[in-house]
């Protein structure tokens, strides 16, 4: 077997019930390897609350660097209780998106079937739409400040960085995306260009600039409280999203809940280029409170390695996995919700390991 056939993971179970999940989407990856005929070498890395309780760091020295050599991450979550909220998020999650410039956060958008939506008489075949949002820019950057902190005269400053190769790498990278979707071949930049005049302008004028290069592709717009407004309904007026990073962070997890809740929701953070590495992970929370219970919802993080397989170009084995997620969520599960699916945890994911085949 040639090195092209080893796909090389690093697995990052994270915090409450993150290692639960994220053993079953393993279970998962090596089933449908073998399957495919292909190598899954994996090797997890304590990172996280409890890393960081007990020796004050996030990421050790060399964690990148070691990181770097592996074709993709997989994550099961973040959030500790014992860790102030932000420490972990902008020490591990933020660190390795700008370390390893995942400029790319995809989010499919897809009710699976048998999965409730509150969104009433709306069929998986009305929820299935993409959001490709920016990853490094906006307000995540990190630019701001304090003046005169804890007084009366307190100011607070938080600024948006947008650049032209940020905008335009993400635009070009999701018209490319919305062709290969070949679906309604429609892309809607999501933005607020009536208020936000200067950053968001620079987005629509360089969305206006790359669409002439896509004649085939319908170059589409909302503003951002719009959008939030037809997703809910008319969501299968939608096709594939691009949007910014802030804004993208907001209505993905309204999309989430429109196709079934966070316990079904994954996402990607992609660098696309050559020799890239991505994460791809759950877009539920550490859940500590379900910590070895063995009733959290793996359906996400199952999904999310469905994303891995199809970024790291196995687009066979990914296809496999969204089916047999289909046929348990469809005919098996009674719920997606935790401790209410009609199977534990690891059952679940036996289950999808037993229909890849079907």
């Amino acid at each position: 077997m040639s090195s092209n056939d080893i796909l090389k993971v690093a697995v990052i179970g994270g915090d409450g019930t993150g290692p639960e999940v994220v053993a079953e989407g393993v279970k998962v990856l090596k089933a449908v390897a073998d399957l495919e005929g292909f190598a899954v070498e994996t090797r997890e890395f304590d990172y996280g609350g409890a890393r960081y309780l007990a020796t004050g760091e996030v990421l050790p020295k060399g964690a990148i660097q070691e990181l770097s050599q592996f074709d993709s991450i997989l994550l099961g979550a973040i959030g500790h209780p014992d860790v102030a909220p932000g420490i972990l998020e902008r020490g591990l999650l933020l660190q390795m998106r700008f370390a390893f410039d995942q400029y790319i956060n995809l989010r499919p958008v897809k009710l699976f079937p048998g999965v409730e939506t509150p969104l009433a008489g709306k069929t998986p075949e009305d929820i299935d739409f993409v959001v490709v949002r920016e990853n490094t820019e906006d307000l995540y950057t990190g630019i701001g400040g304090f003046l005169k902190k804890g007084t009366a005269d307190e100011v607070a400053t938080q600024t948006a960085i947008y650049t032209r190769k940020g905008c335009e790498r993400c635009i070009r990278w999701a018209f490319e995306y919305t062709r290969r979707r070949n679906r309604k071949k429609q892309l809607t930049l999501v933005a607020k260009t009536n208020v936000l005049t200067y950053g968001h302008d620079l987005w629509w004028r360089t969305f206006q600039d790359v669409a002439r290069e896509y004649p085939d592709i319908k170059p589409d717009y909302n503003h951002v409280d719009a959008c939030c407004m037809w997703m809910v309904k008319n969501p299968e007026y939608y096709d594939v999203i691009v949007t910014t990073n802030m804004f993208g962070d907001i209505i993905t997890d309204l999309a989430g809940i429109l196709q079934g809740g966070m316990g079904v929701a994954a996402g990607g953070n992609i660098n696309p280029e050559p020799g890239g590495t991505s994460m791809f992970e759950p877009m539920g929370g550490s859940a500590p409170k379900y910590t070895g219970q063995n009733v959290i919802n793996p359906i996400a993080t199952i999904s999310a390695v469905a994303m891995l397989l199809e970024q790291a170009g196995r687009q066979s084995a990914a296809d496999r996995v969204i089916k047999a997620i289909q046929l348990v969520t469809g005919t098996k599960m009674k719920s997606q919700a935790a401790g209410k699916m009609g199977y534990g945890t690891r059952e679940v994911g036996d289950l999808v390991v037993e229909h890849l085949n079907a």
